[in-house]
């Protein structure tokens, strides 16, 4: 009998029951592509690429777990407050408390396996959609990848079925220890205004102290490193609750106290629920708050690593394309090109070094990039190596001790030679590198080599073309030196922007992925903390109902009010993104770019809950009249 109460009473509750399956759902689906990705060892072994970035997954599930962990302790306290009425008047009719509470516990048990079976469906379809979209970024063949993974679905079944077990535990044990006095009343508890003297001022300016110390510590990250990053989470953390806790009650008692605006339609009504309202909600706030940074700036971190790949390889890189004694297929490929700037140069290798003739070298001295990560900015341009070479030799690579006699080659040419002509460090193997004049280069015996460096109009529309060229480089390093079976890792322009797209594709697809499940779990976390006191406001609405008041003046002020609930954190979340993004400053050359993409889908996720949130809202407070 009291199953078939409890279920009834599920049914009547189901939209919000809905609003949490959603949210695990999400999480679940998430959490096990993750593993797929992270966990399948044929299809890891066999590519490299995905070897490397494998690590970008398995941390995106640990920071989805963690945050799970807490989302789910939050959601099923919200649901045991939804019924802990009923469940008194259980008790006030004769149930045993022990059979409520196991009751309860297998209620919340089932809900946790049926998110694990939706979830790990959409998981599988999301795993074959994305991993197969991922291959197609990266260019690698999808052998050896299955988006149905045993190992992943133990992983993903185990982590929830244990986290839904002792959330179950935790809701049975609270119920055993309420009595029924407390559970009937709930819903009567009444909310209390705190009054705000020389505590408040205090608690904020620590809380304002705190975020500055927060957001210094992120900015001077370069020089602060991990202490940088722990102060700045813990600091900016705690800072924005304290802001919440001191500030938004003074806020809202400033807009109830403004009487033009305060007389203004139910205004009055209004800004009096939110005066209510606050104090129960400052620390919910402050969560959604920093789980809306955490969201918005994993899929910002994401994409702005995705999409500095090129300026990265740009900066690194003039010229895209170094060619050491090019094959005719390299220059058939060449001619199919728009080549903007193209240059030859001559030298020797011995078993000492590589020696260049400073004369083809001033014949047409090569471009230098004046960007770093350090100091970039969109308006510096290439420029031309402009420093002499009055002294016969100069060498590089060496130590100061075994040649004092030799000058060192100057920065500019330095520059010019590490970065696009020595391609990589196998073409060295403990040789110098010298820059001579034209009587010391013809005396030298070694053999005789030419490097071409060329500059095309978009070397993105060339990249089948440039993969060729690499591996025809990478062939002649093993030729020139005798070896074979030796690993070769090029430094070209082409080779640097393949590495960094690499992880930096796996990033944003983490940062992606992660920052939806954030949002949602944030928004979710928003719209309990409402409902849940949305019982006690249904007197209220009920009796300016009766008095009078229009129907569509209510909904107005249910949408005002609950607009500035959402408001409030959303800017704070926002204000920590922007500040934040400046953390990767000192490996991203523009942590900014196309930042409004992911603000976007913040802002439309965001409404739609809030939207879902109102609609609940209102048909609790404002049944719908016959």
């Amino acid at each position: 009998m009291l199953f078939k109460l409890s279920l009834s009473s599920m049914r009547k509750m189901m939209k919000d029951y809905l609003v949490l399956l959603v949210g695990l759902v999400i999480s679940i689906s998430i959490f096990y592509m993750f593993q797929t990705l992270a966990l399948n060892s044929d299809f890891t072994k066999g590519n490299s690429v995905i070897s490397s970035i494998q690590i970008v997954f398995n941390v995106g599930a640990f920071l989805l777990a963690f945050i799970t962990v807490f989302y789910i302790i939050y959601a099923n306290s919200f649901l045991l407050s939804l019924r802990r009425k009923e469940l008194g008047m259980y008790m006030v009719l004769g149930a045993k408390k022990g059979k409520i509470s196991q009751i309860l516990f297998w209620d919340t048990l089932m809900m946790g396996i049926a998110s694990l079976c939706i979830g790990s469906v959409v998981g599988v379809v999301l795993s074959s959609g994305i991993g197969k979209l991922l291959m197609n970024l990266l260019e690698i063949s999808p052998e050896g990848y299955h988006p149905f993974y045993v190992p992943a679905l133990w992983m993903t079944w185990g982590f929830f079925l244990v986290l839904f077990l002792i959330t179950s535990t935790i809701n049975a044990i609270r119920l055993a220890r309420a009595t029924e006095l407390d559970l009937i009343r709930a819903e009567q508890q009444n909310d209390r205004i705190k009054r705000r003297g020389i505590g408040a001022i205090i608690v904020a300016l620590i809380g304002v102290f705190l975020i500055a110390v927060g957001y210094f510590a992120l900015i001077e990250i370069l020089a602060l490193q991990v202490l940088g990053l722990m102060v700045g989470a813990f600091a900016t953390t705690i800072g924005t609750y304290l802001i919440f806790m001191s500030l938004l009650p003074v806020f809202v008692q400033a807009l109830k106290k403004n009487q033009k605006l305060n007389d203004r339609q139910l205004n009055a009504f209004t800004f009096a629920q939110l005066r209510f309202r606050v104090n129960n909600l400052t620390k919910v706030l402050g969560t959604v708050a920093m789980l809306i940074a955490l969201g918005v700036g994993a899929m910002a971190g994401g994409l702005a690593f995705q999409q500095n790949v090129d300026l990265i390889s740009s900066a690194q890189h003039v010229y895209d394309i170094t060619l050491h004694d090019p094959a005719e297929e390299d220059y058939q490929a060449l001619n199919k090109m728009t080549v903007i700037e193209q240059n030859t140069y001559r030298y020797k290798m011995d078993e000492k070094g590589l020696y260049f003739t400073k004369d083809d070298l001033l014949a047409h001295p090569p471009l230098i990039s004046t960007n770093s990560i350090e100091n970039y900015s969109s308006e510096n341009k290439p420029k031309r190596v402009t420093e002499p070479l009055p002294h016969p030799a100069y060498i590089m690579y060496d130590r100061p001790d075994e040649n004092p006699n030799l000058e060192a080659v100057p920065e500019e040419w330095d520059q010019a030679i590490s970065s696009d002509i020595i391609i990589s460090y196998d073409m060295l193997r403990g040789k110098v590198v010298q820059i001579v004049d034209r009587a010391t280069y013809e005396g030298i015996s070694g053999s005789e080599h030419q490097v071409l460096l060329a500059q095309v109009d978009d070397y993105l529309k060339y990249k089948p073309e440039l993969k060729a060229m690499d591996q025809r480089q990478e062939q002649w390093i093993k030729t020139a030196h005798q070896d074979e079976e030796r690993e070769v890792y090029l430094s070209t322009k082409y080779s640097t922007y393949e590495g960094v797209y690499a992880f930096t594709s796996g990033t944003m697809f983490m940062g992606f992925f992660l920052g939806i499940a954030f949002l949602a779990m944030m928004a979710s976390c928003l719209m309990f903390k409402i409902l849940s006191g949305a019982t006690r406001d249904k007197d209220r609405y009920s009796m300016l109902r009766k008095i009078g008041v229009r129907q569509s003046l209510l909904v107005g002020s249910i949408y005002k009010e609950l607009f500035l609930v959402f408001i409030f954190p959303a800017l704070v979340g926002l204000t920590h993104v922007l500040v934040g993004m400046q953390m990767f400053s000192f490996i991203l050359l523009d942590p900014y770019v196309n930042i409004w993409v992911p603000t976007l889908i913040f802002l439309v996720i965001y409404a739609i809950y809030y939207y879902i949130t109102v609609q609940l809202y209102r048909g609790i407070v404002l049944p719908k009249e016959s």
